[in-house]
């Protein structure tokens, strides 16, 4: 595919390199405010869910239901704990994320970055030349000063 927009050269990428620091650049994806606010609510709907199981007659409960909850509460579960584990690395081969699948992408491979400094996450959006987006999550201060400077480099310039 190609692109009517310029690709840095080699000498602006071994600059972005140099002004992110010595790599590899390794930090959580999440801060520890959501982590701890994630581990806080999956606590509140646990224990929700525990004293209305209590309180419901046993002749009422639905096991269909009482399955469903579970095993949405479970999901949740796995979610905190890959927001709690998930870290984000940033080298000379490009960038990536552990997650509950693994997010990578090598530098020839993106087209173009966004970074997006939303309240409870800031994250870099990495469209690849097949035009498929990846989300890497940056929860310390370096990954996201890396973020915004990766995406000043890989934006949308024309030829």
């Amino acid at each position: 595919m190609t692109s009517p927009f310029a690709a840095p050269t080699a000498e602006e990428h071994q600059a972005l390199l140099s002004e992110i620091g010595p790599l590899p650049l390794s930090g959580q994806a999440w801060p520890d405010w959501v982590r701890i606010l994630a581990w806080v609510i999956l606590a509140v709907i646990g224990v929700q869910i525990v004293t209305t199981a209590i309180r419901l007659p046993p002749e009422q409960m639905n096991s269909v239901l009482a399955g469903t909850v579970i095993l949405c509460f479970l999901g949740l579960a796995v979610v905190c704990w890959n927001m709690q584990v998930s870290v984000t690395t940033i080298d000379d081969k490009g960038l990536r994320q552990t997650w509950i699948t693994r997010r990578e992408v090598a530098w020839q491979d993106i087209h173009f970055a966004k970074f997006v400094p939303l309240l409870f996450s800031k994250r870099l959006v990495v469209f690849t030349r097949r035009g498929r987006p990846i989300v890497l999550q940056g929860g310390t201060r370096e990954l996201q000063v890396a973020f915004a400077r990766i995406s000043l480099l890989y934006r949308r310039k024309p030829v």
